[in-house]
């Protein structure tokens, strides 16, 4: 006998409790006290990607490639290069889904990351493009690697400043195509308390001079965007809550 085909209730009843993680507040607050506690011992550069470190969250991973099916983009720009595992997870997926790039942007490429990067089997994907994020001249050769009708993402992750990621928001918002998202990384440090902060870092951000900050100034002058509320409501474990926009206007 035949079982009935459950998969959209499935999906349904993923999507209610998203949402209802999201609003639970306590459990929230207890994610916040975990990833705290971990990052004393690095954790999210813990964690490779095709034998390259990602420097990222699991479940910012998991969040990243559930976005890149769903919409598949043409082009994938990544600003923040760090080690090159984030841009070759994401050419990797769009390997897999048969075409497309990922151009990282970078104000400095080392050159053992370059060669990392260009070294791996996903270089095929991969453009690379060193300079300030949002210099004319980076921007305009970012622009370059765009095709006519492609359909765009935007992950940020360069320097979580205030005032340097809403230029960011500004500058590559823009490019965001209609369906797919604007990524906004390493949120989480504006929920966090300055005596919570992560201090074993080359900069240390605290809360008002961050990425949720800029995120929220950019959707108060910007209606092109939405927070994602089933998305971002699983991502308790993330550094980047509340940092995945779906771009809803052309």
């Amino acid at each position: 006998m035949s079982q009935p085909d459950d998969r959209m209730k499935f999906e349904e009843a993923k999507r209610e409790q998203s949402v209802a993680l999201g609003n639970d507040g306590q459990v929230f607050e207890q994610s916040l006290d975990l990833i705290t506690s971990i990052d004393k011992y690095d954790y999210s550069y813990l964690w490779s990607w095709m034998g390259v470190p990602i420097i990222q969250m699991p479940a910012d991973v998991m969040a990243t490639q559930e976005v890149i099916w769903a919409t598949k983009p043409d082009v994938i720009i990544e600003t923040g290069v760090a080690r090159g595992g984030s841009v070759l997870f994401m050419a990797s997926l769009l390997e897999m889904l048969g075409g497309g790039k990922v151009v990282g942007v970078d104000i400095d490429i080392r050159a053992h990351n370059r060669a990392t990067i260009e070294d791996h089997v996903m270089s095929k994907r991969v453009v690379l493009i060193e300079g300030g994020s949002v210099d004319e001249d980076t921007l305009a050769s970012v622009r370059a690697q765009i095709p006519k009708g492609a359909r765009v993402m935007v992950v940020l992750d360069s320097d979580h400043s205030r005032e340097h990621v809403l230029s960011e928001c500004r500058a590559y918002g823009q490019m965001v195509t209609e369906g797919c998202y604007l990524v906004v990384a390493d949120t989480l440090v504006g929920h966090i308390t300055e005596d919570k902060a992560p201090t074993k870092r080359s900069k240390i951000w605290f809360k008002g001079d961050e990425p949720l900050s800029a995120l929220n100034d950019y959707l108060a002058e910007n209606d092109r965007f939405l927070v994602d509320p089933v998305l971002n409501g699983k991502l308790v474990l993330s550094s980047s809550p509340g940092g995945y926009l779906q771009c809803i206007k052309g």
